[in-house]
């Protein structure tokens, strides 16, 4: 690029670091009026004010933009295009600071939410469809994993909040207890306890459970524990290395029987009944609790957080 041409573009780059929004804005408003006094009514300006602006804009472009006239002022073809072009901008401006404004107040951005519970019904459920319809604005970015995945992606920044069974805090996080959901066993629909209406943990002395490895397998495996204090009241145990689904596909073919949360019941399953699983005093209950950083200033997560207060208060509130 020879020297004239950098003088050139300097000039031209110094021209418009000097063009103001509000000149943009009180041309196009003098075009769209036809007139500078109209205009300047509309924008509750002194006329002389607006076409001193317009007079300020056409000298530091060096273009008249403007036709003047008894009648009033009609654009030149080169002010058309200077004009489209600056409504152009003007509309953009406009979108960036409402969506900066948005961003700011939680209406509008990105939340990564991790999690290892079912979708296909219950509280997590509820509140995603209820958070979505009131902020469409947010993209919700959904992640699946064990629990020390979902910790480490957590202290990483990778994701915003983490919603887990039980009340274990995750390192380095807060905590907020939501909901509680029944524990259901699954069984083969012409097993010998599908015809009870609920099923106690004695019950289950001779069966063998089916266990996930993946979460919330160990955790129903230590209420299952809990409940059954004696080795020789608990059933036959077998872990695999499978997904919850594949272990109610075995379940449904009579390889045994497994325990569910609530939220797991939702999606329909071909020979599969559950049934709520209690001990003397009622139906057991496995809590959820959600975690995130402390300095995560993502205004989505406020917005999140609020909302799982609202609809999960904690007893002292």
């Amino acid at each position: 690029m020879d020297h004239d041409s950098q003088l050139r573009g300097a000039s031209l780059r110094g021209r418009a670091s000097v063009i103001g929004l509000q000149h943009l804005r009180y041309a196009i408003a003098a075009a769209d009026h036809g007139s500078f006094r109209r205009a300047a009514e509309a924008l509750l300006l002194r006329q002389s004010t607006l076409s001193r602006c317009i007079r300020q804009l056409e000298e530091r472009i060096q273009m008249t933009v403007f036709e003047r006239s008894s009648g009033g002022v009609r654009a030149t073809q080169a002010g058309r295009d200077f004009l489209r072009m600056g409504r152009s901008i003007l509309e953009q401006m406009d979108t960036l600071v409402k969506g900066a404004y948005s961003a700011s107040r939680g209406e509008a951005g990105r939340l990564m939410i991790g999690f290892y519970t079912s979708l296909s019904a219950g509280n997590l459920r509820a509140t995603l469809v209820d958070y979505a319809q009131r902020f469409p604005r947010i993209d919700l970015g959904m992640v699946e994993g064990s629990r020390t995945r979902l910790a480490t992606a957590l202290r990483n920044g990778v994701i915003d909040i983490v919603i887990v069974t039980g009340e274990t805090p995750l390192l380095d996080s807060k905590a907020m207890q939501l909901w509680s959901e029944r524990t259901m066993v699954a069984l083969p629909e012409d097993h010998r306890l599908s015809s009870n209406e609920a099923v106690y943990w004695t019950d289950l002395r001779t069966e063998t459970v089916l266990l996930s490895q993946y979460d919330p397998g160990r955790e129903l495996e230590d209420l299952l524990t809990s409940k059954l204090v004696s080795p020789d009241d608990r059933p036959k145990l077998k872990h695999h290395d499978i997904s919850r689904d594949i272990i109610k596909s075995l379940v449904s073919v009579g390889f045994g029987v497994s325990l569910v949360t609530e939220s797991d019941i939702g999606a329909s399953f071909s020979g599969l009944v559950y049934r709520e699983i209690r001990d003397g005093s009622g139906p057991s209950r496995i809590g959820y609790s959600a975690h995130w950083r402390e300095d995560n200033n993502n205004p989505a997560l406020t917005s999140f957080l609020k909302l799982l207060g609202e609809r999960y208060p904690s007893p002292s509130t």
